[in-house]
C-alpha cells in the first residue's frame, strides 16, 4: 500500500466527535476522500439513527463523497461504530468490524496510491481504539484519532470556540427531560451538562450514552443545515423525529 498520495476515510455519524475529528484531519493536511456512514439493514429494528437525513446533508455541505457500510443484523444493538465511537464493543460479535474492514479494503483498491489511513472520533474507550487499531493494521492503513484521552470539557470548548452548531437529538439519562430535544449545545448547555456531571455522574460528552448530537454547521461546512423537528418523550428518555431537513442557501 502506497504511503504517498493516498487517501483517508473518515467514520461519520454526523455527530459532535466524529465531525470534530474530521475537522482535525482536514486541518492537518490529511486526504480525506470518503466519509464512512455505518448502518444496519433498512429492516433492522435494534438500531436506531435518529438523523441520518441530517448527516447525509452535513456531508454534502462537506463536500467530500460518503460510503454507506451496511452491519448485519444481529441478536444485538449494533454500535454507532460509523461516527462517535464513544460505547463500548466488549461481548458483540465480530460481524460489524468485518464489514467495515472489507469496506476499507476496497477503496484501498480504488483510491489513486491507495489508502492511507482511517480517522475516528473515538476518545476513551480503549478496547475500541485498539480494534480499530488493530483493524487498521490489518488492511495495512493508519489509524488517526485526534480526541483520544483528551479532556471531555476542554473538547467541548474547543468545539463551540470553533464553532460547531451541536444540537441534541436524543437523551436517555435521569437528569434530562424533554426541553433538552433539540436544543443547542452551547456554553449554557454545557454549564447544565457540568452540573448533571457533578449531580448524577453523567459523561460530559456522553460517551455512555446519555445523549446523541448532530452538527448543523461548522468550519468544515460549507453551509449549515437547517432542520425541523417533533420531539417524541417516552416518560424517562426521548428523541427528536426530524420533519425536515435542509442546506441553508441563504447569506
Amino acid at each position: 500500500m502506497s504511503e504517498v498520495d493516498g487517501g483517508w476515510v473518515a467514520l461519520f455519524s454526523g455527530g459532535k466527535e466524529s465531525s470534530w475529528a474530521l475537522h482535525w484531519a482536514l486541518e492537518s493536511g490529511r486526504d480525506v476522500r470518503r466519509l464512512a456512514i455505518v448502518h444496519p439493514p433498512e429492516q433492522s429494528q435494534m438500531y436506531y439513527a435518529p438523523a441520518k437525513t441530517v448527516t447525509r446533508l452535513a456531508a454534502r455541505s462537506i463536500g467530500i463523497p460518503t460510503v454507506d457500510v451496511a452491519l448485519p443484523i444481529t441478536d444485538i444493538e449494533p454500535p454507532d461504530i460509523g461516527g462517535d465511537l464513544g460505547r463500548p464493543l466488549e461481548g458483540r460479535g465480530d460481524g460489524e468490524m468485518e464489514t467495515l474492514e472489507s469496506a476499507l479494503l476496497r477503496l484501498d483498491s480504488e483510491f489513486d496510491g491507495g489508502l492511507d489511513g482511517v480517522v475516528a472520533g473515538t476518545v476513551e474507550s480503549e478496547f475500541q481504539a485498539d480494534r480499530l487499531r488493530s483493524m487498521c493494521d490489518r488492511v495495512g492503513c493508519a489509524f488517526f484519532a485526534p480526541l483520544w484521552q483528551a479532556d471531555p470539557c476542554d473538547l467541548l470548548d474547543a468545539m463551540l470556540e470553533a464553532g460547531l452548531e451541536i444540537v441534541f437529538v436524543e437523551v436517555a439519562a435521569p437528569g434530562f427531560d424533554e426541553s433538552w430535544l433539540g436544543r443547542r449545545l452551547d456554553r449554557d448547555a454545557l454549564t447544565d451538562l457540568r452540573e448533571l456531571h457533578r449531580e448524577r455522574g453523567i459523561h460530559i460528552l456522553g460517551e455512555g450514552g446519555e445523549y446523541e448530537t448532530v452538527v448543523t454547521d461548522g468550519p468544515h461546512m460549507s453551509r449549515p443545515v437547517a432542520i425541523e423537528f417533533e420531539s417524541e418523550w417516552y416518560g424517562r428518555w426521548g428523541r427528536v423525529r426530524i420533519t425536515e431537513a435542509r442546506l441553508d442557501s441563504s447569506d
